[in-house]
């Protein structure tokens, strides 16, 4: 369907700040004593009352990609959720403050990127927006694709962590790339408000994700090197920069190229016609044409067989192209896959209704981080209190239901699902596992779950990586202690409940706060339509 290209589908946020019936039965507000209060008094005390129910943030998104740099600057209203004494906050309105021009992302001729480039861009982009860095409550610092790979990539993101601890830094792996792009672009959301099954497509410089998502959760994901900036040209059509991946799909479309060359109008078009091939069964949910060169495309596991899917969206870069929201070229493949593209969904290749979600290259920077400081319950379990405070762990959020009865080795199966969905490798770092417990806590039903832990995060406590535990139910110190006391757990262990948690959070740990017992839990949560 031609048409349903240009279908877009809003946020559905409400807007506005909410009203207050301060005194039903009188028309001025009156105090504890029963006094009227003046007007003054009256505007003083609503506002009160409005601040303790509602949270107003400036936010701001920086995503260094594989193509491009950009950021981008929010405003986030937040209230507190209706249930009585609730301490989460819902996003109610979010307004784009400025945003900054798309700057290709500068890279060093030793495989590192240009950090002083990068921060000058950066520091240009607070002048033009006219704000200051103390005028900032939070962000998300991103790097994805081929900038992830660069050598200095980690160094880059710990560089904004250490200049703002109210920062998120993610390095955005494949799975998680795809994730925070299917969010951020508006396809989950709109797949829950549709009830559809979705397929989002997420064309960058150096990959193409893809996103599976059913009424609003996110089945799975993959990664093709596919990607627009795989092969750059300089102003005399000549490659100026070419990846190892770009250099293969020359081969497997017949020819060769190499950094100096002419790329000639025939061989780029032989090479366009051959990704798009590609994505058009993928999309089409057909067997893929060259199946061998399709595995070695893939740098994931294959999206897994599934239904025909309602409708496809599109993101990332290439986007732009695809819902003729661009039509300037960069000097790389970008403007002619998304004229391909574009012309495979009007001329019949492509069978799926094809919807725009909203956000295309901007996708993966929506996310801005916000500040929710919650205090555990009392039954901790922390082994060594001399491993506290934990910065900036990854929320792994398994996709349990504790209520059944479950075997160890599916809860360490779900457990390892969790952690490559957010492009985490057991051991290598230390992450907060986020879990729901319904019911009693039973010992042998408790049991079972530390012995999958254990199982699953095997690597970690063998390498002596902390292991994190975040409960909403009062099991924290019960778990802990069956992992250490039963199961023999030598690792430090901080198991604590009383949380509220979901996938894309990321968690900074308090020292234990005594008398109570207690330690302070900052969530910092990436923000999505309809989240």
């Amino acid at each position: 369907m031609v048409e349903s290209i240009f279908h877009t589908h809003g946020d559905g946020l409400a807007h506005g700040h909410p009203g207050y019936e301060l005194d039903h039965d009188h028309d001025q507000l009156t105090d504890h004593h029963g006094e009227d209060m003046t007007p003054e008094e009256q505007a003083e005390l609503a506002e009160r009352l409005w601040k303790l129910e509602n949270v107003e943030l400036k936010t701001v998104g920086v995503d260094i990609g594989s193509s491009t740099s950009h950021l981008m600057f929010a405003f986030v209203h937040l209230r507190r959720m209706a249930d009585a004494l609730s301490s989460r906050f819902i996003v109610v309105k979010r307004e784009v403050l400025w945003r900054s021009p798309i700057q290709l992302t500068p890279y060093r001729s030793d495989n590192t990127i240009d950090t002083d480039e990068l921060q000058l861009f950066i520091d240009q982009a607070y002048a033009e927006a006219r704000l200051r860095r103390d005028q900032i409550d939070s962000g998300a610092v991103i790097l994805t694709g081929e900038a992830l790979k660069r050598t200095n990539a980690e160094a880059i993101a710990h560089l904004f962590a250490s200049e703002s601890g109210k920062f998120v830094c993610a390095l955005a792996g494949h799975h998680m790339e795809s994730a925070l792009a299917a969010h951020g672009s508006g396809a989950v959301a709109f797949s829950r408000a549709q009830k559809q099954t979705i397929l989002n497509v997420d064309i960058g410089g150096g990959t193409s994700k893809l996103a599976l998502v059913r009424n609003g959760e996110i089945l799975a994901t993959a990664a093709l090197e596919i990607g627009g900036r795989l092969i750059a040209l300089d102003s005399e059509g000549r490659v100026e920069r070419l990846e190892e991946a770009g250099r293969r799909a020359c081969e497997a479309a017949g020819f060769e190229v190499r950094l100096g060359d002419r790329l000639e109008p025939t061989d780029q078009e032989r090479l366009i016609d051959l990704w798009v091939s590609m994505l058009v069964a993928l999309m089409n949910g057909t067997s893929v044409p060259r199946p061998e060169l399709y595995e070695r495309l893939l740098v994931t596991d294959p999206l897994p067989d599934h239904d025909p899917v309602d409708a496809i969206t599109f993101s990332g870069g290439v986007a732009e192209y695809v819902y003729w929201r661009e039509q300037e070229s960069y000097r790389d493949l970008g403007a002619a896959l998304g004229a391909e593209l574009r012309l495979a969904l009007t001329d019949g290749r492509v069978s799926t209704p094809v919807y725009n979600p909203g956000e295309g290259i901007r996708a993966t920077v929506i996310g801005a981080s916000q500040f929710t400081v919650q205090l555990s319950g009392s039954t901790i379990s922390v082994s060594n209190s001399e491993v506290l405070p934990l910065r900036n762990l990854p929320v792994i959020y398994p996709r349990l239901d504790l209520s059944q009865d479950l075997a160890t080795t599916e809860i360490a199966r779900e457990i390892g699902d969790a952690l490559r969905r957010m492009d985490v490798h057991d051991g290598e770092v230390a992450v907060a596992l986020g879990l729901r417990w319904p019911g009693d806590p039973l010992y042998g039903r408790l049991r079972i779950l530390a012995q999958g832990i254990a199982h699953a995060m095997e690597k970690s406590i063998g390498g002596g990586v902390p292991l994190v535990l975040l409960f909403d139910r009062d099991v924290g110190r019960t778990l802990g202690d069956i992992l250490r006391r039963d199961l023999g757990v030598g690792s430090d262990i901080v198991s604590i409940d009383g949380m509220d948690l979901k996938e894309f959070d990321y968690v900074d740990i308090g020292e234990v706060v005594e008398p109570s017992h207690v330690v302070p839990v900052v969530i910092k949560s990436l923000l999505f339509a309809g989240r």
